[in-house]
Parts: structure tokens; C-alpha cells; sequence
């Protein structure tokens, strides 16, 4: 079995990627049908050749991007619409994250991508239009598909280009033996086309293992790199990632086996999401990131994982929206008073504390309401994923904490007399009719002098809680609501309007 870190099964949620791309079975592909297959000389006739170039465009651009190629043969009056697109989005048909691809798959998909890719890149005018997606295999043919990427580049045809290189195999089911076959894979495509990768602006990379020195490789030649995202990537485990580069805007790390991942110098970053860690320490830290707004953290804490300190894992980052994920596991932030947490939480405006176990007690997120003073709204979601693992045996073998969910985030207001000024909006998915639910809005009640709207929302359903007919005790009649209602003292805040919305799939 690989060593590699998986987010564990039951706590991912079951989705599958769009199947947008290579699909010719769709309502556009009757097209073709629309254009009489007569001689040339009809086609003086046929009101919909006849339409100017702008609005032919914006139909083929509407089609999937096997149908706009085929466009192409329909006419001499359609053959150069196609080259026209302003984006391109060539994708593998369908993307399953819960299983492997065929070998044949594989070469089948690669096979149709470059078939697109030469059939609208090669034909060309020449313009700074953007490939706004390139999904395809790492293998033999990804090189193909680079170079000819590399010469559209090269003749000014294209503009900006992303990159989502799969792998043969899904994340759940890779070996280190595949990782190192897959980090060499793309590294032979790195060397093969430096070019195209300096014209990159965008990166996904998933399941590869490589070596020390070629991240950095990676980063230094993708220039004008302003996404990146890193699945399942990694240089041996609980090795150290450093991150530098002058462009990177927007960063996503999942199923991260660094030890830890130095976000070193980046001046122009300002969107972080992190999910999901190896590491029993800190897995990550802050250098030169002036602009970082937005952090989103996530994980499944099991029983090796250390609780954090925000003031020690955000360090100088002076972030202003705050996002993070239990995921209806043991709560892993320990609570922190208002000196620890005076530099990174001055400039807080939105936090949402996402999936808290239900068999939490919510007392201790007031932590975050003494130490960002300038916070303007306030989300909690309390919610046990219908797919928890809850087999003691099974929880045990893939090492869940067995402490209970919310050890260890005992915490008491400093000073009874506590006011927040700038807190206006509260939100709670997942409200119940509860004493720890109705103390706790109370609580931030006597605390947010200035607060205007409290929002009591019904918790998340997946198609699985419906089947289950899952209750629960949250307010759905008149008579309740107002119930709960009376429970607050409204006098304290004459203008605050307390909302049940209902929910919307």
C-alpha cells in the first residue's frame, strides 16, 4: 500500500467533475444538420451562413469543443469560424475522482484532445485569445499536445493557457511506485516544452512525486503563473516545500504530504486553500505575502494532528476572510485571547467556521469574536456528514482521534463586559431547537452591540440525508419560530430582524 496521505473515503464528499469537453452527444450536435448538404451555390441561400461573423462565433462558441472542430467542415463559409474563438476549453470528456482509467481510456481521450488541439490551434488567426482550458493524461501524447501549444504561442495565436494534467490512476488508488512514474512523466514534459510552460498561466497537478529541485524548476520557468493547484504532490514524505514567485495570485494545496510548506515570498498572492495534512506540526507558514485576503483551511483531524494556533500558523499574514473546515471531525484551532491574535485577526472582516460536530459545544468560537475586532459577519455550520466513518474499528484502523470532538477548545470570555462594535451579521447553518443553540445567539447578542441580522438556516442535505429522512429539530412553523424568538431580548437590539430562509438546492 502507498504511504501517500488520503483524505479519508467517508469524508469526501461524492461528486463527480462536469463532464464538460469531448462529449459529441448533446443538443448542439445536430448542427451540422442545419446547414443543407447541397452544393456551394445554395449557401447564397441559407439564412444562417449568411449571418455576419460575430453571431456565427457566438454560436459555435456555445458548442462543445469536438462540435465547433467539426463546424469547420461544413463549408468554405464556416471553415474559419472555428479559429476565431476568443477561449478554448479542450477537456477529456468525463473526470471520475472515485476510479481509475483504462490504459485505453486514456489513449483514447489523449488521442481526442490532440485531435482538437491541432484541428483549433494550428489554423489560427493571429490574436491574444486565451486557451482557457487544456485537461488531458500525463503520458506519451501529453508532449504532443505541448508542442503544438508552444508553437500557437509562439505565432501570437494564443494568449493566456491552463493546464489540468491527470493522472492514469485516481488519488485514492496511487502507490509511491505510480507517483514516482508520474512525477518523471511530467518532468520529461517539462524539459520536452519549456516554451509552453512559460506561457502558462494557469497549473493543476495531481499524484506526482519529484524530486527536490524540480518544483523549483517547475515554478521558475512558469514565469507568468497566476494559479496553481497541487493534488496529492509531494518530494517524499515530510519533506519541505518552499514557495517563491513573483506572479502567483491564487493557490490550492489538497492532500499535502509536505512536513511543512513555506509560503516564503509571494507579493502578489491573495487566495490560499490548504486541505488536508500529514504533518503532526504546523504543516504550514507565512513569509512575504502582503496581500493575502482570503485563507480556507480544511481538515480531518486524526489522532497524530496537532491542535493549531492561528496566531503561530498565520503569522504576519494580516488576512481579511477567514474560512475553516472541521469536516464534523474533532475540532482542530485552539482557542487564542485577543494579544495573541491582535496582528492577524486586525483586519478580519468575514469568518465561517464550516462542518463543527454536532456533539460540539459552540462556546468556544467566541475566541474569534474577541480577537478580530473589525469583524463584520460571523458563519458557524453544525452538521454530522450523513458519511461519517462511525465504525469504532474502521475509525481506529485509519487513526481518527478518539478524544471527544471538541477537547481541548474549553474557553471563557476574558472580561464579562466584552462589546464588539462592527459584527452585523450572524449566520448559523444547521440551527436547532437547542439550549446550546439559543445560548449561544444570546451570547453574541449581549456581545455585538451593532448586530442587524441573525440568519437561522436549516443544515446541509446531500441526496443521501433525503433518502435517510435524516430529523432534526429545526423551527419550520410559525408557531416555533416565534417561539425561538421570544426566547432572545429583543430590546437589547431594536433594529436586529431575526431570519429563518428557506432553503434553496
Amino acid at each position: 500500500m502507498s504511504s501517500s496521505l488520503r483524505r479519508p473515503a467517508a469524508a469526501r464528499p461524492m461528486a463527480k467533475s462536469s463532464a464538460k469537453g469531448l462529449n459529441s452527444h448533446n443538443r448542439w450536435s445536430s448542427l451540422a444538420n442545419l446547414i443543407p448538404e447541397e452544393e456551394e451555390s445554395y449557401y447564397q441561400d441559407d439564412r444562417l451562413s449568411n449571418l455576419p461573423d460575430d453571431v456565427l462565433l457566438n454560436i459555435v462558441e456555445r458548442l462543445d469543443i469536438a462540435d465547433a472542430a467539426r463546424t469547420s467542415t461544413l463549408s468554405r463559409r464556416w471553415k474559419p469560424i472555428p479559429s476565431m474563438l476568443h477561449e478554448i476549453s479542450i477537456k477529456v470528456g468525463s473526470v471520475d475522482p472515485e476510479h481509475d482509467r483504462t490504459c485505453d481510456e486514456v489513449v483514447r481521450a489523449n488521442a481526442t484532445i490532440l485531435g482538437a488541439t491541432r484541428s483549433l490551434l494550428e489554423n489560427r488567426m493571429a490574436n491574444l485569445h486565451a486557451i482557457r482550458c487544456m485537461r488531458f493524461f500525463l503520458g506519451d501524447a501529453s508532449t504532443t499536445v505541448g508542442q503544438t501549444v508552444r508553437n500557437t504561442i509562439s505565432t501570437k495565436k494564443v494568449g493566456l493557457a491552463e493546464f489540468d494534467i491527470l493522472t492514469e490512476k485516481v488519488t485514492k488508488r496511487c502507490t509511491h511506485d505510480d507517483m514516482v512514474t508520474y512525477g518523471r512523466q511530467l518532468m520529461a514534459f517539462v524539459d520536452a516544452c519549456p516554451d509552453t510552460f512559460c506561457g502558462l498561466t494557469r497549473l493543476k497537478l495531481e499524484n506526482v512525486m519529484l524530486g527536490g529541485s524540480d518544483f523549483p524548476k517547475i515554478f521558475s520557468i512558469c514565469k507568468r503563473l497566476v494559479f496553481l493547484r497541487l493534488d496529492n504532490c509531494n518530494m517524499g514524505l515530510m519533506s519541505l516545500l518552499e514557495l517563491q514567485h513573483p506572479q502567483l495570485r491564487e493557490l490550492e494545496m489538497e492532500n499535502i504530504q509536505f512536513e511543512r510548506v513555506d509560503l516564503n515570498c509571494l507579493p502578489e498572492l491573495t487566495t490560499l486553500t490548504f486541505s488536508w495534512w500529514a504533518s503532526p506540526r504546523d504543516p504550514l507558514s507565512f513569509g512575504y505575502v502582503p496581500l493575502l485576503q482570503t485563507v480556507s483551511i480544511a481538515n480531518t483531524t486524526l489522532s497524530y494532528h496537532k491542535m493549531l494556533k492561528l496566531s503561530e500558523v498565520l503569522g504576519n499574514a494580516a488576512i481579511s476572510n477567514l474560512h475553516l473546515n472541521f469536516e464534523s471531525e474533532k475540532i482542530w484551532v485552539k482557542p487564542e485571547g485577543p494579544k495573541e491574535l491582535s496582528q492577524v485577526f486586525n483586519k478580519l472582516r468575514l469568518v465561517h467556521l464550516a462542518d463543527i460536530s454536532e456533539d460540539c459545544d459552540l462556546t468556544w468560537t467566541m475566541f474569534i469574536l474577541q480577537g478580530a475586532p473589525s469583524l463584520e459577519e460571523l458563519r458557524i455550520t453544525v452538521w454530522d456528514r450523513c458519511l461519517l466513518l462511525r465504525d469504532k474499528t474502521e475509525r481506529k484502523l485509519q487513526r481518527y482521534s478518539e478524544e471527544k470532538k471538541d477537547a481541548g477548545t474549553e474557553w471563557e470570555t476574558s472580561a464579562s463586559d466584552f462589546k464588539h462594535h462592527n459584527l452585523s451579521v450572524l449566520r448559523i447553518i444547521g440551527f436547532q431547537s437547542e439550549h446550546k443553540f439559543v445560548e449561544y445567539v444570546t451570547a453574541v447578542m449581549e456581545a455585538a452591540v451593532n448586530l442587524k441580522d441573525i440568519y437561522l438556516l436549516e443544515k446541509p442535505m446531500c441526496d443521501t440525508c433525503t433518502r435517510m429522512k435524516i430529523k432534526d429539530r429545526y423551527p419550520r412553523t410559525t408557531k416555533r419560530r416565534n417561539l425561538i424568538r421570544s426566547y432572545f431580548n429583543m430590546d437589547m437590539h431594536p433594529l436586529l430582524r431575526i431570519h429563518f430562509p428557506v432553503r434553496t438546492k
